[in-house]
Protein backbone atom coordinates (compact mmCIF):
# COMPACT_ATOMS: atom_id res chain seq x y z
CA UNK A 1 0.00 0.00 0.00
CA UNK A 2 1.49 3.78 -1.36
CA UNK A 3 0.81 6.43 1.35
CA UNK A 4 0.60 9.61 0.34
CA UNK A 5 3.06 12.14 0.28
CA UNK A 6 0.50 14.67 1.99
CA UNK A 7 -0.46 12.19 4.61
CA UNK A 8 3.24 11.18 5.51
CA UNK A 9 3.69 14.93 6.14
CA UNK A 10 0.85 14.76 8.50
CA UNK A 11 1.84 11.36 10.40
CA UNK A 12 5.40 12.61 10.38
CA UNK A 13 4.24 16.14 11.79
CA UNK A 14 2.37 14.73 14.49
CA UNK A 15 5.36 13.65 17.24
CA UNK A 16 6.67 17.04 16.38
CA UNK A 17 3.43 18.86 17.71
CA UNK A 18 3.00 16.83 20.78
CA UNK A 19 6.66 17.29 21.96
CA UNK A 20 5.88 21.30 21.11
CA UNK A 21 3.18 21.32 23.10
CA UNK A 22 4.92 19.08 25.90
CA UNK A 23 7.72 21.65 25.41
CA UNK A 24 5.24 24.64 25.88
CA UNK A 25 3.54 23.54 29.06
CA UNK A 26 6.95 23.10 30.07
CA UNK A 27 8.24 26.54 29.61
CA UNK A 28 5.16 27.94 31.11
CA UNK A 29 4.97 25.58 34.51
CA UNK A 30 8.79 26.51 34.39
CA UNK A 31 8.09 30.46 33.98
CA UNK A 32 5.24 30.18 36.25
CA UNK A 33 5.41 32.95 39.19
CA UNK A 34 6.27 30.59 42.70
CA UNK A 35 8.44 31.13 45.49
CA UNK A 36 12.07 31.01 44.98
CA UNK A 37 14.11 27.21 45.89
CA UNK A 38 16.81 30.78 47.48
CA UNK A 39 17.07 33.59 48.37
CA UNK A 40 20.09 35.67 48.08
CA UNK A 41 20.14 38.60 50.85
CA UNK A 42 22.52 41.33 51.15
CA UNK A 43 23.21 43.07 54.35
CA UNK A 44 26.01 45.33 56.47
CA UNK A 45 28.03 44.44 59.87
CA UNK A 46 26.06 47.73 60.99
CA UNK A 47 23.90 48.60 64.39
CA UNK A 48 22.27 49.85 61.57
CA UNK A 49 21.51 47.11 59.86
CA UNK A 50 20.14 45.40 63.37
CA UNK A 51 16.82 44.19 61.80
CA UNK A 52 18.87 42.06 59.04
CA UNK A 53 21.18 40.74 62.13
CA UNK A 54 17.81 39.43 64.11
CA UNK A 55 16.22 38.35 61.19
CA UNK A 56 19.03 35.99 60.62
CA UNK A 57 19.97 35.63 64.37
CA UNK A 58 16.51 34.70 65.91
CA UNK A 59 15.35 32.63 62.41
CA UNK A 60 12.99 35.07 61.44
CA UNK A 61 13.96 35.58 57.88
CA UNK A 62 13.74 31.15 57.69
CA UNK A 63 10.74 30.92 59.73
CA UNK A 64 9.14 32.55 57.00
CA UNK A 65 10.94 31.21 54.07
CA UNK A 66 9.65 27.78 54.64
CA UNK A 67 11.21 25.47 52.14
CA UNK A 68 12.76 28.50 50.66
CA UNK A 69 17.42 28.77 51.28
CA UNK A 70 18.26 31.96 52.87
CA UNK A 71 21.79 32.56 51.61
CA UNK A 72 23.45 35.95 53.16
CA UNK A 73 26.67 37.83 51.88
CA UNK A 74 27.67 40.95 54.41
CA UNK A 75 28.92 44.37 52.27
CA UNK A 76 30.63 47.31 53.94
CA UNK A 77 28.74 49.64 51.96
CA UNK A 78 26.15 50.40 49.24
CA UNK A 79 28.18 50.71 46.21
CA UNK A 80 29.24 47.21 46.58
CA UNK A 81 26.07 45.41 47.18
CA UNK A 82 23.92 47.18 44.46
CA UNK A 83 27.13 46.14 41.78
CA UNK A 84 25.95 42.48 43.59
CA UNK A 85 22.46 43.27 42.53
CA UNK A 86 23.08 44.34 39.55
CA UNK A 87 25.14 41.02 38.67
CA UNK A 88 22.63 38.79 39.96
CA UNK A 89 24.84 37.70 42.95
CA UNK A 90 21.89 37.98 45.33
CA UNK A 91 17.84 39.16 45.01
CA UNK A 92 17.61 41.81 47.72
CA UNK A 93 19.65 43.67 49.93
CA UNK A 94 19.83 45.97 53.27
CA UNK A 95 21.09 49.17 52.35
CA UNK A 96 21.28 53.32 52.28
CA UNK A 97 18.86 55.34 50.40
CA UNK A 98 21.68 56.88 48.20
CA UNK A 99 23.43 53.63 46.40
CA UNK A 100 19.75 52.85 45.99
CA UNK A 101 18.48 55.79 44.18
CA UNK A 102 21.96 55.68 42.44
CA UNK A 103 21.25 52.20 41.18
CA UNK A 104 17.59 53.13 40.22
CA UNK A 105 18.51 56.26 38.20
CA UNK A 106 21.29 54.17 36.20
CA UNK A 107 19.22 51.21 35.51
CA UNK A 108 16.65 53.82 33.87
CA UNK A 109 13.86 52.95 36.66
CA UNK A 110 14.21 49.22 35.79
CA UNK A 111 16.52 47.28 37.95
CA UNK A 112 15.46 47.61 41.75
CA UNK A 113 12.73 48.71 43.71
CA UNK A 114 12.74 49.66 47.65
CA UNK A 115 10.26 47.42 49.73
CA UNK A 116 10.12 48.68 53.51
CA UNK A 117 11.99 50.57 55.78
CA UNK A 118 14.65 49.04 58.11
CA UNK A 119 16.36 51.77 60.28
CA UNK A 120 16.54 55.78 61.00
CA UNK A 121 19.39 57.56 62.70
CA UNK A 122 22.71 56.14 63.50
CA UNK A 123 24.94 58.42 61.85
CA UNK A 124 27.62 61.07 62.73
CA UNK A 125 30.20 63.57 61.87
CA UNK A 126 33.15 62.63 64.09
CA UNK A 127 36.49 64.36 64.99
CA UNK A 128 39.63 64.20 66.46
CA UNK A 129 40.17 67.18 69.37
CA UNK A 130 41.12 70.84 67.82
CA UNK A 131 37.99 70.53 65.06
CA UNK A 132 35.15 72.74 66.73
CA UNK A 133 33.28 74.23 63.90
CA UNK A 134 33.01 73.92 60.14
CA UNK A 135 35.92 75.89 59.51
CA UNK A 136 38.35 74.16 61.47
CA UNK A 137 38.03 71.34 58.97
CA UNK A 138 39.77 73.60 55.92
CA UNK A 139 42.65 71.41 55.31
CA UNK A 140 40.94 68.10 57.12
CA UNK A 141 41.46 64.49 55.79
CA UNK A 142 38.33 62.89 56.40
CA UNK A 143 37.09 59.22 55.58
CA UNK A 144 33.60 57.48 54.57
CA UNK A 145 32.60 53.90 54.03
CA UNK A 146 32.51 54.37 50.13
CA UNK A 147 32.06 57.19 47.27
CA UNK A 148 28.75 57.44 46.54
CA UNK A 149 27.53 56.11 49.84
CA UNK A 150 24.91 57.26 52.15
CA UNK A 151 27.23 58.97 54.70
CA UNK A 152 29.71 59.99 51.71
CA UNK A 153 26.85 61.78 49.90
CA UNK A 154 25.75 63.02 53.59
CA UNK A 155 29.42 64.18 54.54
CA UNK A 156 30.07 66.18 50.53
CA UNK A 157 26.51 67.66 50.40
CA UNK A 158 26.81 69.11 54.35
CA UNK A 159 30.52 70.13 53.64
CA UNK A 160 29.29 72.18 50.22
CA UNK A 161 26.32 73.87 52.25
CA UNK A 162 29.44 75.01 55.03
CA UNK A 163 31.34 76.46 52.63
CA UNK A 164 33.84 73.84 51.67
CA UNK A 165 34.69 72.67 48.63
CA UNK A 166 35.37 69.24 48.06
CA UNK A 167 35.48 66.60 45.09
CA UNK A 168 34.90 63.16 44.07
CA UNK A 169 37.94 63.09 42.31
CA UNK A 170 40.14 64.71 45.03
CA UNK A 171 41.58 67.77 46.15
CA UNK A 172 39.33 70.59 47.03
CA UNK A 173 39.40 72.64 51.12
CA UNK A 174 38.68 69.44 52.35
CA UNK A 175 39.83 65.76 51.37
CA UNK A 176 37.16 63.00 51.52
CA UNK A 177 39.16 59.62 51.34
CA UNK A 178 36.14 56.50 50.72
CA UNK A 179 38.05 53.76 53.53
CA UNK A 180 36.39 50.58 54.47
CA UNK A 181 35.15 51.60 58.13
CA UNK A 182 37.93 48.68 60.20
CA UNK A 183 40.97 50.60 58.20
CA UNK A 184 39.38 54.22 59.11
CA UNK A 185 39.31 53.53 63.11
CA UNK A 186 43.15 51.75 62.59
CA UNK A 187 44.10 55.62 60.48
CA UNK A 188 42.17 57.85 63.03
CA UNK A 189 43.97 56.11 66.26
CA UNK A 190 47.02 56.93 64.29
CA UNK A 191 46.45 60.24 63.59
CA UNK A 192 46.54 59.35 59.97
CA UNK A 193 42.62 61.12 59.10
CA UNK A 194 40.82 64.33 61.13
CA UNK A 195 37.87 62.61 61.18
CA UNK A 196 35.28 60.84 59.46
CA UNK A 197 31.30 60.34 58.66
CA UNK A 198 30.14 56.94 59.48
CA UNK A 199 27.26 54.92 60.25
CA UNK A 200 27.16 53.23 63.93
CA UNK A 201 28.79 51.04 65.33
CA UNK A 202 31.55 52.96 64.02
CA UNK A 203 31.11 56.24 64.92
CA UNK A 204 30.97 55.07 68.87
CA UNK A 205 34.06 53.34 68.21
CA UNK A 206 35.94 56.41 66.95
CA UNK A 207 34.35 58.28 70.17
CA UNK A 208 34.69 55.46 72.84
CA UNK A 209 37.75 53.55 71.59
CA UNK A 210 39.78 56.21 69.57
CA UNK A 211 39.16 59.12 71.84
CA UNK A 212 36.91 61.57 68.58
CA UNK A 213 33.82 63.83 68.83
CA UNK A 214 30.84 64.50 67.66
CA UNK A 215 30.87 67.82 64.97
CA UNK A 216 27.90 67.00 63.36
CA UNK A 217 24.94 64.21 64.67
CA UNK A 218 22.92 63.90 61.08
CA UNK A 219 19.53 63.93 62.66
CA UNK A 220 20.02 67.47 64.15
CA UNK A 221 20.29 68.08 59.90
CA UNK A 222 16.51 66.89 59.58
CA UNK A 223 13.16 67.58 60.84
CA UNK A 224 12.35 65.60 63.77
CA UNK A 225 15.50 63.88 63.95
CA UNK A 226 14.01 60.75 61.79
CA UNK A 227 16.54 60.33 58.43
CA UNK A 228 17.08 57.21 56.74
CA UNK A 229 20.03 55.05 57.22
CA UNK A 230 18.76 51.59 55.82
CA UNK A 231 16.10 50.17 53.88
CA UNK A 232 15.07 46.82 52.27
CA UNK A 233 15.48 46.88 48.14
CA UNK A 234 14.68 43.82 45.81
CA UNK A 235 15.83 43.47 42.11
CA UNK A 236 12.48 43.56 39.78
CA UNK A 237 13.04 41.00 37.99
CA UNK A 238 13.12 38.57 41.79
CA UNK A 239 10.05 40.91 42.51
CA UNK A 240 8.09 39.99 39.42
CA UNK A 241 9.42 36.30 39.60
CA UNK A 242 8.89 35.62 43.34
CA UNK A 243 6.15 37.91 45.11
CA UNK A 244 5.23 35.33 47.54
CA UNK A 245 9.32 35.00 48.52
CA UNK A 246 9.49 38.42 48.91
CA UNK A 247 6.09 38.64 50.57
CA UNK A 248 8.14 36.11 53.10
CA UNK A 249 11.01 38.41 53.64
CA UNK A 250 8.96 41.36 54.39
CA UNK A 251 6.93 38.93 57.37
CA UNK A 252 10.67 38.13 58.64
CA UNK A 253 11.39 41.54 58.17
CA UNK A 254 8.47 43.30 60.11
CA UNK A 255 9.04 40.48 62.65
CA UNK A 256 12.55 41.46 63.17
CA UNK A 257 11.60 45.20 63.47
CA UNK A 258 9.35 43.67 66.04
CA UNK A 259 11.27 42.06 68.13
CA UNK A 260 14.08 44.66 68.40
CA UNK A 261 11.60 47.43 69.69
CA UNK A 262 9.76 45.01 72.15
CA UNK A 263 13.08 43.80 73.76
CA UNK A 264 15.39 47.00 74.06
CA UNK A 265 17.39 45.08 77.00
CA UNK A 266 18.20 41.87 74.67
CA UNK A 267 18.39 43.21 71.28
CA UNK A 268 22.27 44.41 71.78
CA UNK A 269 23.31 41.39 72.69
CA UNK A 270 22.10 39.54 70.01
CA UNK A 271 23.18 42.06 67.20
CA UNK A 272 26.90 42.28 68.74
CA UNK A 273 26.72 38.23 68.39
CA UNK A 274 26.27 39.07 64.94
CA UNK A 275 28.38 41.55 64.32
CA UNK A 276 31.29 39.19 65.67
CA UNK A 277 30.72 37.13 62.99
CA UNK A 278 31.16 39.37 60.63
CA UNK A 279 34.36 41.42 62.04
CA UNK A 280 35.76 38.48 64.10
CA UNK A 281 35.22 39.85 67.32
CA UNK A 282 32.46 41.77 69.18
CA UNK A 283 32.23 45.07 70.05
CA UNK A 284 32.32 46.56 73.70
CA UNK A 285 28.93 46.69 75.97
CA UNK A 286 29.96 50.48 75.90
CA UNK A 287 30.48 50.73 71.99
CA UNK A 288 26.89 48.60 71.28
CA UNK A 289 25.15 50.60 74.10
CA UNK A 290 26.23 54.07 72.71
CA UNK A 291 24.97 52.95 68.92
CA UNK A 292 21.89 51.52 70.33
CA UNK A 293 20.93 55.05 71.64
CA UNK A 294 21.01 56.62 68.34
CA UNK A 295 18.94 54.46 66.26
CA UNK A 296 15.08 53.70 65.20
CA UNK A 297 13.78 50.93 63.70
CA UNK A 298 10.92 51.23 61.95
CA UNK A 299 9.54 49.25 58.32
CA UNK A 300 8.21 52.74 57.28
CA UNK A 301 10.57 53.51 54.58
CA UNK A 302 10.11 57.60 55.08
CA UNK A 303 9.24 57.89 51.92
CA UNK A 304 8.66 61.82 51.83
CA UNK A 305 13.07 62.27 52.54
CA UNK A 306 13.84 60.65 49.27
CA UNK A 307 13.99 63.61 47.07
CA UNK A 308 16.06 65.34 49.81
CA UNK A 309 18.51 62.34 49.97
CA UNK A 310 18.61 62.85 45.98
CA UNK A 311 19.11 66.72 46.03
CA UNK A 312 22.17 65.80 48.41
CA UNK A 313 23.06 63.35 46.12
CA UNK A 314 23.32 65.57 43.24
CA UNK A 315 24.90 68.75 45.33
CA UNK A 316 27.75 65.96 46.43
CA UNK A 317 28.62 65.32 42.92
CA UNK A 318 27.83 61.54 42.98
CA UNK A 319 23.97 61.59 41.48
CA UNK A 320 22.41 63.00 38.52
CA UNK A 321 18.90 64.60 38.72
CA UNK A 322 16.25 62.61 37.57
CA UNK A 323 13.24 61.51 38.23
CA UNK A 324 12.43 58.44 41.37
CA UNK A 325 8.87 57.77 40.06
CA UNK A 326 8.41 53.93 40.66
CA UNK A 327 11.46 53.42 42.73
CA UNK A 328 9.00 52.11 45.70
CA UNK A 329 6.52 49.32 45.67
CA UNK A 330 5.02 49.08 49.13
CA UNK A 331 2.73 46.90 48.24
CA UNK A 332 3.27 43.50 49.74
CA UNK A 333 4.95 45.42 53.18
CA UNK A 334 1.47 46.88 53.31
CA UNK A 335 -0.46 43.70 52.46
CA UNK A 336 1.76 42.44 55.70
CA UNK A 337 0.73 45.32 57.59
CA UNK A 338 -2.98 45.20 56.73
CA UNK A 339 -2.63 41.64 58.19
CA UNK A 340 -1.36 42.56 61.32
CA UNK A 341 -3.75 45.31 62.05
CA UNK A 342 -1.19 48.42 62.01
CA UNK A 343 -1.51 51.08 59.53
CA UNK A 344 0.04 51.07 55.99
CA UNK A 345 3.14 53.26 55.16
CA UNK A 346 2.85 55.52 51.95
CA UNK A 347 4.99 55.55 48.78
CA UNK A 348 5.00 59.62 48.93
CA UNK A 349 3.96 59.33 45.06
CA UNK A 350 7.34 57.80 44.54
CA UNK A 351 5.78 54.46 43.62
CA UNK A 352 2.93 51.80 44.45
CA UNK A 353 2.01 51.13 47.99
Amino acid sequence: MRISAKILAVLTALPLLALTACSTDADAEAAAPGPATELRLGYFGNVTHAPALVGVAQGLFAAELGDTTLSTQVFNAGPAAIEALNAGAIDATFIGPNPAINGFIKSSGESLRIIAGSTSGGAQLVVRDGITSAADLEGAELATPQLGGTQDVALRAWLTEQGLENSITGGGDVTITPTENASTLQLFSGGNLDGAWLPEPWASRLVLDAGAHVLVDEKDLWPDGKFLTTHLIVATAFLDEHPETVEALLRGTVASVDWLNANPGEAPAVVNAEIAKAAGKPLSDDVIARAFTNITFSVDPLATTLDTLLAAGVTAGTTEQASLDGIYDLRLLNKVLTADGVPTVSAAGLGEE
